[in-house]
């Protein structure tokens, strides 16, 4: 699979703001497509490749684009302190916690089917690392578990609102909605079972089957809907993940490089040695949460345990992007 030649020659005329542009309307476009039903695990797995050719753009001859994504693309935690200050009467944010662009499509047409208004979709840039408390923080709160029974405090970017952070079923979580005008809820789905099925023989194709039934449920859109009810609602994501066991082996220097400096995560603390390699296969970020090392593209390699066949924290598109749903009923 190549990445198309209009695609290509509008990739090498651009300024960095727009070749970021161009890259994500891209890869919202493939993810986002219907899913016909019955073939859902086979067709993600499709889609996945077809934006691991873009992310083999990124990552062999492009790769300074990685540089300027944490300055030129906006921050999910900025446009949502920027949704929360227009003047809505009354709003929500639902954050679920690991979402990708992969599970747009159960959204969507969930949301169409059921009688709500789509007002935008889109995808932002997670932090760097895209992980949990690096998101948590950059919108003010000191964890993700200081949402819960409220306790967000008066120092997030989200204000006023009531919070909450559980792993509940949806039955559950819709009973403790009350009618608080404004709420921020995150909901430890699906990154919990991100991790569950990162083990051997499974990844991807559990994963996707998990949220085929967790997104048609009329559990989860009967909680949607009480938290949609007389708000705004926007349904998003701290970062997305990675299906590494679908990743190509990394072998000899590359491999043991990438062994030693990331064990079995993508992205390891602090500043240090990104190897001598050309494409490289790490990168040294500098971001807002401070120096990391970040792996970079789809690599997977030898580690003690077995290396996650999902997991999150470096740099390919599906672990980066947040995708950005707003809604109302």
């Amino acid at each position: 699979m190549a990445l198309d030649a209009a695609i290509l020659e509008s990739l090498a005329k651009s300024s960095d703001k727009d070749a970021w542009r161009v890259i994500i309307d891209r890869t919202v476009e493939i993810a986002s497509k219907p899913l016909a039903a019955g073939n859902a695990p086979s067709e993600v797995i499709k889609r996945d490749r077809e934006i691991g050719v873009l992310d083999h753009f990124l990552s062999s001859s492009a790769w300074d684009l990685w540089q300027s994504f944490g300055s030129t693309v906006e921050r999910n935690s900025d446009r949502l302190a920027r949704w929360w200050s227009e003047p809505y009467s009354a709003k929500a944010v639902l954050i679920l916690d690991g979402l990708s662009l992969r599970e747009l499509p159960w959204l969507l047409q969930g949301a169409k089917e059921r009688g709500f208004t789509l007002h935008e979709v889109s995808a932002n840039a997670s932090e760097l690392p895209g992980e949990t408390n690096e998101f948590a923080k950059a919108l003010g709160f000191s964890s993700r578990s200081q949402l819960q029974n409220n306790g967000g405090g008066m120092a997030h970017k989200l204000q006023p609102a009531v919070t909450e952070c559980v792993d509940m079923p949806w039955k559950d979580c819709e009973g403790l909605i009350n009618g608080s005008k404004n709420w921020v809820f995150w909901h430890h789905w699906p990154d919990t079972k991100v991790h569950d099925g990162a083990v051997a023989g499974q990844g991807l194709d559990t994963l996707i089957r998990d949220a085929t039934d967790q997104l048609n449920s009329d559990d989860f859109w009967s909680f949607v809907e009480r938290l949609a009810t007389g708000r705004r609602l926007v349904i998003t994501s701290d970062h997305g993940y990675a299906a590494t066991g679908y990743f190509p082996d990394a072998d000899g220097e590359v491999g043991q490089f990438l062994k030693s400096t990331f064990a079995s995560r993508r992205s390891s603390k602090g500043s240090g040695e990104t190897g001598p390699f050309v494409p490289p296969v790490a990168l040294q970020i500098h971001s807002p949460h401070g120096e990391h090392r970040l792996a970079v593209g789809r690599w997977k390699w030898k580690s003690q345990g077995g290396y996650p066949t999902l997991t999150h924290g470096g740099l390919s598109l599906l672990e980066v992007l947040s995708p950005f749903v707003e809604i109302t009923k």
